[in-house]
């Protein structure tokens, strides 16, 4: 593999990647919700910083970007749909764009709901996706600023990768995710042997993310919405995959851990 991944840990949940090419040494950083934990990994590694990824302008996923910037001279690339509220963009780019970190290369997609020009970044090649605060391990995130068709139409694009594909999110919510999904498709043997896995995790103080689509697919219940089978649990069997999904959405936003 051409791109190597390092998860940095950031403010209370949030998550930082840093990308670096192997073949050329170009690296990135996607997201930056503060600047002293990725300056920290590229100083213990002893590498600078070429590009800073940006996949929506929520402040936690963007607050240390300017001190990233003075301090690497890192150039930064982002939504050009989300550009009046992002840090000054030197890339503005939008769906079907590909940008390189050396020789591995990204799709842009648009993968707004979340919000509104929320973007993620495919490296086919590379068999990864960066997908912020949309799609989310056994998750994904809440409805801000789109609606439930805009987010389904989001999870779809997502569903039509190739599920060996591992996927990258923003945040280490997955524990509470899991009590979710649990509570609505009790009998998934997959998400109860996840579920287990993920509170051993955690309890060893370990990062849930990233995560294989496959598994998002048998397990994450937004991505489930279409799943005959899936539907029988809320007696939703001849209702549209946007019902079920929206049903779903409404159920997790009013859910109590």
């Amino acid at each position: 593999m051409a791109l190597s991944v390092i998860t940095i840990p950031c403010l209370s949940d949030n998550y930082a990647f840093i990308l670096r090419c192997t073949d050329t040494g170009i690296t990135a950083v996607v997201d930056a919700p503060e600047a002293t934990p990725i300056l920290a990994e590229l100083k213990k590694q002893q590498w600078g910083l070429n590009l800073i990824l940006i996949t929506h302008h929520h402040s936690d996923h963007i607050a240390g970007i300017d001190e990233l910037r003075a301090v690497t001279g890192a150039k930064v690339i982002g939504a050009n749909l989300d550009k009046h509220r992002l840090p000054f963009l030197n890339t503005a780019v939008e769906e079907g764009d590909i940008i390189s970190v050396g020789n591995s290369n990204a799709e842009v997609i648009n993968t707004s709901g979340h919000t509104m020009g929320h973007i993620s970044f495919v490296f086919n090649n590379d068999h990864k996706v960066f997908s912020g605060d949309s799609l989310m391990a056994l998750g994904c995130g809440r409805i801000f600023e789109g609606t439930p068709e805009i987010m389904w139409d989001t999870l779809k694009k997502f569903i039509a990768l190739p599920h060996n594909t591992m996927v990258y999110s923003g945040h280490e919510y997955t524990a509470n995710n899991a009590k979710f999904a649990l509570n609505i498709d009790p009998t998934n043997k997959l998400l109860v042997e996840r579920a287990q896995n993920i509170e051993t995790l955690r309890i060893k103080g370990k990062s849930t993310i990233p995560s294989m689509l496959e598994l998002e697919m048998a397990t994450n219940p937004f991505l489930r919405s279409s799943t005959p089978s899936f539907k029988v649990l809320f007696g939703m069997n001849s209702s549209s995959d946007l019902e079920v999904f929206t049903k779903v959405r409404t159920l997790k936003d009013n859910f109590k851990s």
